[in-house]
């Protein structure tokens, strides 16, 4: 090849690469603008999301939030359960007569808003939260809780416990950014849910009592503790026991009489820290003694402060039902 060829040669392979590296740095420039372009666009999605105005439709009416509230105090203990599962942040808790379970918020660095009967108003309306929520025995204090910051009632239904219990998780999960979280949580009572009812089929009848002071009350279909026949399966022993928040007040003939296969058992003194005779020493007693169910060795003494203090939120209504899973597939 001549030289002159070579030049020629040469001269249209520079420009060519000249050409490549102009292109390839164009596209580069372009991806990048598109990356940045996108990241820009999910910052401010993501901005948009938590500045948009919650709404929430709750058992004392609706409920505006500027955006996913950060500083949240509960004087529920059912949601504070929800809020522990779905790992998220809470500021403030009424400390007093806190369950073991919740211990962790008993630090300093949580702010101690009261009891769940009377709130700390000074110490709320110091602190400013973006959220408190009320639920049953905080329920009352709705009204001047409002006047301080947005505040949501929670409170379940007796007469549909679980579907409340759901659909208020639901609410709560809506409220702070978290409806994944709470759609697992809801997949997993199912679960439990249904395993419950498939142990509790042909297991023969049940009586939930609770224990106070020395007296016993039962429930039925229907009410506070109803969830063990109205979601759970049991059969119950007795269908027209009174509503009542604190049950029906029962003699231990009347337990005798409806000699139900299974006795579930909740010790209120335990539950709140007070009385001297446990359940077990209430219910040890000649006449309990000529039942099915002490006979057959099934008696079942729930956890008390899953049943009687939160009584609610999906992740305890889980614990609830595995737990009358395994007292039933024990005697099995």
């Amino acid at each position: 090849m001549s030289v002159r060829s070579l030049r020629r040669t040469a001269a249209a392979v520079v420009p060519a690469a000249v050409l490549a590296l102009s292109l390839s740095a164009c596209a580069g420039t372009d991806e990048a603008d598109a990356g940045s372009e996108a990241d820009a666009e999910t910052a401010a999605e993501s901005s948009d999301a938590e500045s948009a105005t919650i709404t929430i439709e709750h058992a004392q009416g609706t409920t505006e939030l500027d955006g996913v509230p950060e500083k949240i105090f509960t004087f529920d203990y059912a949601a504070l359960s929800v809020l522990d599962a779905l790992d998220v942040d809470v500021a403030g808790v009424a400390k007093s007569n806190l369950p073991e379970a919740f211990a962790d918020y008993a630090s300093d660095d949580v702010t101690d808003i009261g009891t769940i009967f009377e709130p700390d108003y000074e110490t709320v309306a110091a602190e400013q939260p973006d959220l408190i929520i009320v639920a049953g025995r905080s329920s009352a204090a709705y009204p001047d809780l409002s006047e301080i910051a947005p505040t949501i009632d929670l409170s379940n239904d007796w007469a549909s416990f679980h579907d409340s219990v759901v659909a208020n998780t639901e609410l709560l999960g809506e409220a702070v950014g978290a409806e994944e979280g709470v759609d697992e949580l809801v997949a997993e009572l199912d679960e439990s849910v249904a395993a419950a009812q498939q142990a509790a089929e042909g297991a023969g009848t049940g009586l939930i009592v609770l224990t106070s002071g020395g007296e016993v009350t039962a429930y039925g279909p229907g009410s506070r503790f109803g969830y063990l026949h109205d979601t759970l399966g049991v059969e119950p022993a007795v269908e027209d026991v009174e509503a009542e928040t604190h049950g029906e007040a029962i003699s231990f003939e009347f337990i005798l009489e409806s000699d139900p296969d299974w006795l579930f058992v909740l010790d209120r003194d335990a539950a709140i820290g007070e009385g001297t005779d446990n359940a077990e020493q209430v219910l040890d007693n000649a006449v309990v003694h000529e039942t099915t169910a002490w006979a057959e060795e099934q008696v079942v003494y729930l956890d008390p402060v899953a049943w009687y203090i939160v009584n609610g939120g999906v992740p305890t209504l889980t614990g609830m039902a595995d737990e009358v899973t395994t007292a039933l597939q024990d005697a099995s």
